[in-house]
C-alpha cells in the first residue's frame, strides 16, 4: 500500500522544516511526498530546497487558497492511500506504517487521534478523534474528524470528485463529509500526529465565513440523504446534542496530563486514550 502525502504551505518557514522532516522519516519505498507552496516570501522555498532530494515534487506559486493547494498535490498523487499534513503540524514516528496497516480491505478511510503542541513541540493536550459512526456524526452532527489523523483510499477520493477547490474555509469538512457518506470509514485508536498551536494562528473553525460554507455543504448532503423527514429531524436533534456534549466532555474524559510538556517528536504513534495505556502501531495493526 503506497501512501501519497501532501503538505500545503504559505509563509510557514518557521515550522515547515519540522513538518517535512516528520513526513520524510515516515516514508517507505514507493511512497510519495508533495509540498505545495503558495508563493512564500519568508524563506520557505529555501527550506524545501534543502529537502528536495526526499520530496517527490514541489512547487511554489500563487494559489486560490488552501483547498486549491491541496488539490494541486493530490492531482499528482498515484499512491493507494492519500493524506495531507499542514505546514507546522507533523506526524509521529511510525504513523504512516500504522495507517498502512489500518486501511484494510473493509475500510476506505480511517481517522484517529492527535496531540496539540506548542511552538517548540511540547505536548499541550491529547485529542481523541473517536465517534461511533463518522457518516452520521458529520451529516447530522456537523462534526469533522481530526484532519491530520485521517487517511483514505485514492479510489474513494476520486469517486467523490476530490476536494472542492472553490471552497475557501470549509473544504476539509466538505471532503470528509462526502467521503464518509460514500465510503466505509472507521475510527482507529492511534495517535498519528501533532497539531501545532502558535502565536498569530488564525482559527477558521469558529469564523462566520467558515460556518456559512459548512452549513451550505451540509445542507446539500442532507437534501440528498434518503432518510425520511421525521427521522432526519430526530437524528439532527440527537446528534447536535451528542456532538455538543462530546466537545465539552472529551477533554475531561480522555485527559493525559502525564504527557503534557513532553516533546511530541519523542512520542511514537500509538494509543494514548487511557491512563498508562500505550499500544504500539504494530500491535494495534495486528489486532485490527
Amino acid at each position: 500500500m503506497r501512501i501519497s502525502v501532501v503538505t500545503p504551505s504559505f509563509n510557514m518557514a518557521r515550522y515547515l522544516e519540522d513538518t517535512i522532516k516528520s513526513v520524510v522519516a515516515n516514508l517507505r519505498p514507493g511512497d510519495e511526498y508533495f509540498v505545495i507552496d503558495g508563493g512564500s516570501t519568508d524563506g520557505s522555498v529555501d527550506t524545501i530546497r534543502r529537502y528536495e532530494h526526499n520530496i517527490t515534487a514541489w512547487i511554489s506559486e500563487p494559489d486560490a487558497g488552501y483547498a486549491d493547494a491541496i488539490g494541486k498535490g493530490f492531482v499528482r498523487a498515484t499512491g493507494d492511500i492519500l493524506c495531507w499534513i499542514n505546514a507546522g503540524d507533523f506526524y509521529l514516528s511510525g504513523a504512516l506504517d500504522a495507517a498502512r496497516n489500518a486501511v484494510t480491505d473493509e475500510r476506505d478511510m480511517i481517522f484517529g487521534d492527535d496531540f496539540y503542541v506548542d511552538e517548540i513541540n511540547r505536548i499541550l493536550s491529547f485529542s481523541r478523534g473517536w465517534v461511533p459512526n463518522l457518516r452520521t456524526a458529520t451529516l447530522f452532527g456537523g462534526w469533522t474528524p481530526l484532519q491530520d489523523a485521517c487517511f483514505w483510499r485514492r479510489s474513494l477520493y476520486e469517486a467523490i470528485g476530490g476536494i472542492d477547490r472553490s471552497l475557501q474555509y470549509a473544504a476539509d469538512y466538505d471532503l470528509f463529509l462526502r467521503m464518509a457518506q460514500a465510503g466505509r470509514a472507521a475510527y482507529v485508536p492511534l495517535t498519528f500526529s501533532a497539531f501545532r498551536r502558535h502565536a498569530g494562528q488564525k482559527s477558521i473553525s469558529g469564523s462566520q465565513a467558515y460556518q456559512i460554507e459548512r452549513r451550505r455543504v451540509r445542507a446539500r448532503e442532507l437534501d440528498a440523504d434518503r432518510t425520511g423527514p421525521a427521522l432526519k429531524a430526530i437524528h439532527r436533534g440527537v446528534y447536535r446534542i451528542a456532538m455538543s456534549a462530546r466537545s465539552r466532555l472529551a477533554p475531561l474524559a480522555w485527559r493525559r496530563p502525564d504527557l503534557v510538556g513532553q516533546l511530541a517528536a519523542k512520542v511514537p504513534c500509538g494509543a494514548y486514550w487511557g491512563p498508562d495505556q500505550r499500544i504500539s502501531p504494530m500491535q494495534e495493526g495486528a489486532s485490527l
